[in-house]
């Protein structure tokens, strides 16, 4: 069997907003029977078919990590964020001011990572309250395109889909998605 290369993704966003919900949506594409409060962080992995149904298509794991939004370990969750290819913004729609915060958290990821980049460089796509994920909805069609281009960055660089020929691994770049997320 061939290894499978990874690319890691950071979720973050304020506490009780539904990180662990969400990624447990992701990974296991059902809700969370009983999500509990994240202390340091937690991680799961998905499997994903880069550029699927494409000549180029091949399988990555992406590992999800899940990082508790408490601000009583503000100073610790840096050590999480190091090597990070991509972003997941969590916030509670039904609470504003978790929206309100996610470009501190961005800043916050750019910054204890020391990958640079200022927080408005980023092209935020929008994923809408998930329930489910079913193939072919809206929300699992932008959450593979994000993974793609997370894993695009990583590995392929500013490659055009026709030129996609493996390259060494590049530790530039991130990729960022916003997620507004209410458990129900």
């Amino acid at each position: 069997m061939n290894d499978i290369e990874t690319v890691k993704v950071v979720v973050v966003g304020d506490s009780g907003v539904g990180k662990t919900s969400l990624v447990h949506l992701i990974c296991h594409n059902e809700p969370c029977p009983k999500p509990s409060w994240t202390i340091g962080c937690e991680l799961d992995v998905r499997i994903h078919d880069f550029r699927e149904g494409l000549p180029a298509q091949r399988t990555y794991c992406v590992e999800l990590w899940d990082v508790g939004g408490s601000a009583a370990h503000q100073n610790a969750r840096h050590v999480f964020y190091g090597g990070a290819h991509g972003v997941i913004l969590v916030h509670d729609r039904s609470n504003r001011k978790t929206q309100n915060t996610l470009g501190a958290w961005l800043a916050e990821v750019l910054q204890r990572d020391g990958g640079g980049g200022e927080p408005d460089a980023f092209d935020l796509e929008t994923l809408a309250a998930p329930r489910s994920l079913a193939a072919g909805s809206g929300n699992a069609v932008k959450l593979s395109r994000f993974f793609d281009k997370v894993i695009e960055r990583r590995y392929y660089g500013d490659r055009t889909a026709q030129q996609y020929e493996r390259r060494r691994p590049t530790a530039l770049g991130h990729t960022a998605v916003s997620c507004s997320f209410k458990e129900y």
